[in-house]
């Protein structure tokens, strides 16, 4: 399919779910850029990266698509909402835009869902950027409690959730307070039950062992401070045989939505060290030989 700037677009997933997702393209039309896809948190949309787009779109063709049972985009029954189906959905979202490769970029469980889809397909990443992002929830290594999150979200309703867990996503006294209501007001909009089965099914896997099987080259942006997930959650990502490792001192959980600037200040060189590749392999190619 041809893809424009700035519109949004849906396609039927395997299993007959309508998934959704936003093209943000404002690169020159003579060109053809390279795909970076968005992939946001649980609970969110697609619209929580719009601070991203400004930044990343006149470059790059920006796809961001939203997760089955966020967003605009359809649930499905809770048995069919699994990593595997979740990493389903990304690798038919590429074929359905008719891409051999692109830029990932994750936040938390987008992250997760990138690098599942890794494992088995790591050649359909032209890269892999995971923000606050660990190989699975497990329960028994993480701060937070997981069965209270499925309580708190059905029992008070997702935006007040939120709004009383704040602080485990933001140093509030460091935020705009009008960006935390949009920020728990747009989540809101999801199905409170569907996020908790979602909460749910993101603790019952852990793909730790299997990391070094990833190929593309990564980067993992982490938070020191983040009450979600420990320190020791994240150095499994060191794993990763081509890798940088970042960590945000200090900082909770939700980097990519408090701090957008500082993500991009690492995510930009790091895709603009494949440009220069490029070019570097391209000159190698053309260069004529000297002769002796």
């Amino acid at each position: 399919m041809t893809i424009e700037r700035a519109r949004r677009y849906g396609f039927v997933a395997s299993d007959g779910t309508e998934l959704r997702y936003e093209v943000d393209d404002f690169t020159p039309p003579w060109t053809q850029p390279e795909t970076i896809i968005l992939m946001h948190a649980a609970m969110g949309s697609s619209r929580r990266f719009h601070h991203w787009v400004p930044a990343l779109s006149g470059q790059y063709r920006v796809v961001r698509p939203d997760l089955r049972g966020h967003g605009t985009s359809e649930a499905s029954p809770k048995e069919t909402v699994t990593i595997d189906r979740l990493a389903q959905d990304f690798l038919e979202l590429m074929d359905h835009l008719g891409l051999e490769r692109a830029h990932v970029v994750g936040s938390s469980t987008g992250g997760i869902i990138g690098m599942r889809a890794a494992l088995e397909h790591s050649d359909r990443f032209l890269s892999l950027s995971s923000f606050v992002a660990i190989p699975g929830l497990s329960p028994s290594v993480n701060h937070v409690d997981y069965d209270e999150w499925k309580t708190g979200l059905v029992a008070e309703g997702v935006e007040s959730f939120l709004k009383r867990t704040a602080k485990q996503r933001f140093h509030l006294d460091q935020v705009d307070p009008g960006f935390v209501d949009w920020f728990c007001c747009e989540s809101g909009r999801n199905d409170a039950s569907f996020l908790a089965d979602f909460v749910h099914m993101m603790t019952g896997f852990d793909f730790s062992d299997r990391l070094p099987e990833i190929s593309c080259p990564c980067l993992f942006v982490v938070a020191s401070g983040d009450p979600v997930h420990s320190m020791d959650n994240y150095e499994v990502l060191k794993r990763v045989p081509d890798h940088r490792f970042v960590v945000f001192e200090n900082m909770p959980h939700n980097i990519t939505d408090a701090v957008p600037e500082r993500c991009l200040a690492e995510l930009i060189p790091f895709l603009d060290s494949f440009a220069g590749r490029a070019k570097a392999q391209a000159n190698s190619s053309t260069a004529t030989p000297q002769s002796t």
